[in-house]
């Protein structure tokens, strides 16, 4: 009987390490080298959680990959209105090596309870991380040094340039910026 429960713990136990492989995980391409501090799992994806530092090393990063960055929050009316411009952008020009990556400032302490059903809901396909650092007088500066601080704010670069946007696009708005980079 006790071979019989161990076998069938066992067999769970596969399965459920196996189901976490076929999820989801908005995992950021070249930038899979810095591991989160933490990740918000759901049923269908997980998002990774990443401070300041962390995520600078993706803002410094030299490519020939067009990176457009997004600084967002399901609480900011105009964030949300845009988004779908980015999912689409990103449908459109992913074989011209650009990616998207959508930054959630949400609250850390609600993302359970916010971000993840709205992403869920909305069913976005896109790379989504979740910056929680509290210091944004130290790290929105290096973000831009023209950088406010007002969402949505977005950043388009790439090894040959970089472009910095405190607004929001339209889809034809942001890829007519877009193709500042791929042409």
């Amino acid at each position: 009987m006790r071979t019989i429960i161990v076998a069938v713990i066992t067999v769970l136990f596969m399965s459920c390490n196996e189901q976490k492989k076929t999820n989801n995980f908005f995992a950021l391409g070249e930038f899979n080298e810095v591991i989160p501090m933490d990740t918000l799992t759901a049923n269908n994806f997980a998002i990774p959680v990443y401070n300041f530092d962390q995520f600078e090393k993706l803002l410094q990063k030299k490519s020939k990959t067009t990176y457009v960055v997004n600084f967002w929050a399901t609480w900011c009316k105009p964030c949300v209105k845009e988004l779908p411009s980015f999912e689409k952008l990103q449908r459109k020009y992913n074989r011209d090596g650009v990616e998207v990556i959508l930054v959630s400032l949400d609250f850390p302490k609600k993302a359970d309870k916010v971000l993840v059903p709205f992403l869920e809901k909305k069913n976005f396909r896109n790379q989504v991380l979740l910056l929680d650092d509290p210091k944004q007088n130290t790290w929105i500066p290096k973000v831009d040094q023209n950088w406010s601080g007002a969402i949505p704010a977005t950043i388009i670069f790439n090894e040959k340039k970089r472009l910095f946007y405190e607004k929001s696009f339209t889809f034809n708005e942001l890829e007519a910026e877009v193709k500042k980079f791929v042409d």
